[in-house]
This record gives structure tokens, C-alpha cells and sequence, in this order.
């Protein structure tokens, strides 16, 4: 698989899938290796992704220092890794806690942004943090589901930090609670580097007034896509996440929660194609 060297010299691989132009990808979790993303709803039909394993998660080696595992102290990762790609511009797509470092990102090197995707994004970078009420209030929306009633309490006393964290309550972050959810969420939680998570959003990772600043003056198109039953971040936090943005866009997905390309992947591509150029009337890929 490909790799390149940081400058602290650590090795970072990253996957390319599918055919097209390149869409650059950071995932969430926090670090979470990148395999969870799949191939995203089936936008590998229409672009190539390229998809990095964070430093100490997937393929990518464990950093010397786990201090670069905080969140601003990866920014330089993802240029160094824009100009081993050889791209000038690029479009770069990042989920959940993902956006957060594609923020800081663009707030740094905004002359090689061509086009920002924040999917359900984390908007630390700004200053933002979803709550347990946010969870709770988006929690509530499901209880005519049959696995509600022995999920719901064990959610609230894990937001309200008396319980650890319980794999009962993983159905409120899909909009469907099916086998392709139960299937990506045993994936996925194998897949998190937990040490690097806690450091991830560490004292001193954001300066939101600054990055304010910086983003204001971003002219790359933005488009920020929500999930109508996510609680992290819940519509209206997103939303407020794209007035961070000049020239942004914000959709929300009905019926979708954290991953929206799961939910629906044709109603999550038949979004996100569009918005990076693809023509009109683009074929996306059917959810049979």
C-alpha cells in the first residue's frame, strides 16, 4: 500500500479505492483507522478516494511522541501528505471527528482546498461541542424502536458520565439499526487507536477565534450534510457549523444518523456528487 515519512518521521499509509479524480479522505472516531468508511455510499464509482490511516491507527505506524496524536499537531500531516499525492488543489471530504482536523486544515493552507465535505462533522475546531442534551434530545426521536427501551437508559448514564461506555446504545448512531450497521459497528470499534483518541482533542488543540478568522476567509466552496437522527452533531449544530464558512452549502440527509452513507447510499451520493462536479443526472449506485 502506499506510504510516505512525516518530518518527525513517522510512516503514514493511506488506500486508494476506486476510479476517477481523487477525493482526499480523513476519517473520524477520533482515530479511527480509515477501513470503516468503505467505500462512501458509492462515491468510489465516481472518484478515487484516498483515504488516510491516521498516525497510530490502521497501516499507519505508532508516533514516537503521542503527543502528535492532538489534533492541531496533525495539520502538517495532512499537507506533507497532499504534496507526496502531488496535488496541487485538492477536494477533501472528512467525517465527524475528521472535519475537525480538516478545519484546521483549511484554516492553515486554504489555497489547497478546491472543495470541502464535512459529513456529520465534529465543530471543535470552532468552539463547538455537541452535549449530552443534544445526544439525549436526538436519542428521544427513536423510541418507537424496539431496542429503545433497554438502550436509551444506559446511553443517559454514559453521557452523564456514571456508566462506561455500553454497546447496547450503538443503534443511536445508525439510522437503521440493521445487519450492515451491526456489521460495520463490530469493524469499526476494532479499529480505534483508544490512547490516541483520548489525546486526540487534548488542552491547547484549538484556537476557535483564529480559526474563525481563517475560515472566513476561505473562498473554496463548503458543504456540510447532517443526519436528521444524529445527535453528534444534530442539525442545527451543524448548521451553525457551515455559517462558519463564506461560501458554504448544508443539507440534512432524513433518516440518517452518524453515517449517512450506511443509511442511504443512494440519497448520501446522489448529494455529495453533485456538489463535487459530478454532471448532471450522475448515476449513483443502487442500495440493493
Amino acid at each position: 500500500m502506499p506510504n510516505f515519512t512525516t518530518p518527525d518521521g513517522t510512516r503514514l499509509a493511506y488506500h486508494l479505492r476506486g476510479d476517477g479524480e481523487p477525493l482526499v479522505v480523513l476519517p473520524g472516531g477520533p482515530m479511527r483507522a480509515s477501513a470503516y468508511l468503505g467505500d462512501l455510499g458509492g462515491l468510489t464509482a465516481h472518484r478515487r478516494l484516498t483515504l488516510l490511516d491516521l498516525r497510530g491507527t490502521g497501516d499507519s505506524a505508532v508516533p514516537a511522541d503521542p503527543a502528535t496524536y492532538r489534533c492541531d499537531r496533525m495539520v502538517e500531516d495532512v499537507e506533507v501528505w497532499r504534496a507526496h499525492m502531488g496535488l496541487e488543489h485538492m477536494d477533501l471530504l472528512a467525517h465527524s471527528a475528521g472535519a475537525a482536523l480538516a478545519m484546521l486544515y483549511a484554516a492553515r493552507h486554504p489555497h489547497r482546498i478546491r472543495r470541502l465535505v464535512l459529513i456529520t462533522p465534529n465543530p471543535s475546531a470552532l468552539g463547538m461541542r455537541a452535549t449530552p442534551e443534544d445526544r439525549l434530545a436526538a436519542a428521544r426521536m427513536r423510541a418507537d424502536e424496539p431496542w429503545f427501551a433497554e438502550a436509551f437508559p444506559a446511553f443517559r448514564a454514559w453521557l452523564c458520565g456514571e456508566a462506561d461506555f455500553d454497546d447496547v446504545f450503538l443503534p443511536f448512531f445508525h439510522g437503521r439499526w440493521d445487519a450492515t450497521a451491526r456489521a460495520h459497528t463490530d469493524a469499526e470499534l476494532a479499529q480505534t487507536n483508544e490512547e490516541a483518541a483520548d489525546a486526540y482533542f487534548g488542552e491547547g488543540a484549538f484556537t476557535p477565534d483564529a480559526t474563525r478568522t481563517a475560515l472566513a476567509a476561505l473562498t473554496a466552496p463548503v458543504l456540510v450534510l447532517a443526519g436528521g437522527l444524529d445527535g453528534g452533531p444534530r442539525p442545527d449544530l451543524a448548521r451553525r457549523t457551515a455559517d462558519a464558512f463564506p461560501n458554504a452549502e448544508f443539507t440534512v440527509q432524513p433518516g440518517a444518523g452518524h453515517y449517512p452513507w450506511l443509511d442511504d447510499p443512494e440519497r448520501f451520493a446522489g448529494r455529495v456528487l453533485p456538489f463535487l462536479g459530478a454532471p448532471a443526472g450522475t448515476a449513483v449506485p443502487s442500495a440493493e
